[in-house]
């Protein structure tokens, strides 16, 4: 019962609206409702999230399509499937590729793509950490105001001061403690990916140089076409 009275004390649903709902609306006029989806989605990956044994079975992978490729050729790379849709996707461009050129304009343009939804997850939650703050200081300021226009009724005057305390309280803990952090990290997530993700497309590149950029022009298809 004591704990329950010591954790009442913090809780102050005008506050509350303030940080929170303040925080809200400056997020939702400065983000689109797309970015709004990939920030809430990206919830799931601070959870789920390993790039190391992703970037582990990418390598696996893309050995087994190498091995592959030099007993068959380069359109019998699709037949390896991975648990990771980009890279299944990435063996598919490399089936149909005719040169490396190619593959390397999709992969490049790829990880921009998928390097701009990331960072628009991860802008969102940024954009929580600067505005929280912001939100508890216009608390802050309300409740001081309350409390000055009650200075005659010392009755009036808790109440002033604990919505000037706690909108200043709630704006750190959302900043610093939550949104702050899940952005750090969706950030290194991002970061982490894009890395085994970029190295998986060169190494893929690189075998589709080795195996038809060198052929001339008229061998290329029949390379293609062979069993």
């Amino acid at each position: 019962m004591f704990l329950l009275d010591q954790i009442a004390r913090y809780i102050d649903p005008f506050a509350i609206f303030i940080v929170f709902g303040g925080t809200l609306i400056v997020t939702l006029a400065r983000t689109t409702r797309a970015d709004m989806a990939r920030g809430w989605a990206a919830l799931g990956t601070l959870r789920r999230a390993d790039p190391e044994a992703d970037a582990n079975a990418a390598r696996v992978a893309v050995s087994r399509i190498r091995e592959l490729v030099e007993i068959k050729n380069v359109m019998c790379a699709d037949r390896v499937q991975t648990a990771q849709r980009f890279l299944n996707r990435a063996v598919h461009q490399l089936s149909n590729a005719r040169s490396s050129i190619d593959f390397a304009r999709w992969a490049g343009d790829e990880i921009a793509r998928r390097r701009e939804r990331h960072q628009a997850g991860a802008n969102m939650w940024r954009g929580i950490a600067e505005s929280a703050p912001a939100m508890g200081m216009i608390g802050t300021i309300i409740g001081l105001v309350q409390m000055f226009a009650s200075m005659d009724d010392p009755a009036r005057i808790g109440p002033g001061m604990a919505v000037a305390m706690l909108t200043t309280l709630y704006g750190i803990i959302l900043s610093a403690a939550i949104a702050a952090p899940i952005a750090g990290r969706l950030e290194r997530l991002s970061e982490a990916e894009l890395a085994w993700q970029s190295a998986a497309c060169k190494q893929l590149e690189m075998l589709l140089r080795d195996e038809v950029d060198g052929l001339p022009a008229k061998l290329r298809t029949s390379y293609r076409t062979a069993s």
